[in-house]
């Protein structure tokens, strides 16, 4: 599992993951915002739970801290790039201001990265960290979003998993 694992978290294929990805989000932005059950597909992906939950899982799951920070930039990077080339193509709304602020988001995507990374170790400090996650999650979800939703409780539960039951191993870190 492990060898799948490096083979797929490695910044190529994260880059080739979030070109696919932002073509993806795209167009469920333009085709699937229908509601079904209160829920709609374009809901979801515009939430910011998802990506922190995303990222997340990308950084703890990475082999190791500098390949957490790369692989996060480069899925981040390539999912910007094909979500707003779709949107020029299609003729969809989009803005500079946006573009700019995913653009930095992007840029500040490793040193988030490197921050999750630190939940693997033990103490006080990972565990603070852990806990900001948390908060934090549902406090842009408020911030951001309103209210928390019914899939947000899919993703929190996934949040403790990943954060406070999951072991994962701290590695020596010489990010060789």
């Amino acid at each position: 599992m492990s060898r799948w694992k490096n083979r797929i978290l490695n910044p190529l294929i994260m880059f080739l993951a979030g070109l696919a990805s932002g073509f993806i989000v795209k167009e469920i932005d333009i085709h699937f915002y229908a509601q079904h059950f209160g829920i709609s597909l374009s809901e979801i992906f515009s939430q910011a739970g998802v990506w922190v939950l995303i990222g997340v899982a990308i950084s703890l799951f990475s082999r190791n801290r500098k390949y957490a920070m790369a692989n996060i930039f480069t899925y981040c990077a390539g999912m910007l790039i094909t979500y707003y080339l779709t949107a020029m193509w299609t003729h969809s709304v989009y803005g500079w201001t946006f573009i700019k602020g995913w653009a930095v988001f992007a840029c500040l995507s490793p040193v988030m990265a490197y921050i999750v990374t630190l939940t693997k170790g033990r103490g006080f400090l990972p565990m603070v960290i852990k806990i900001g996650i948390f908060a934090g999650y549902i406090g842009l979800n408020i911030l951001l979003g309103g209210f928390i939703k019914i899939y947000d409780i899919l993703f929190l539960i996934l949040l403790v998993y990943l954060l406070f039951i999951k072991n994962f191993t701290q590695t020596g870190e010489r990010d060789d």
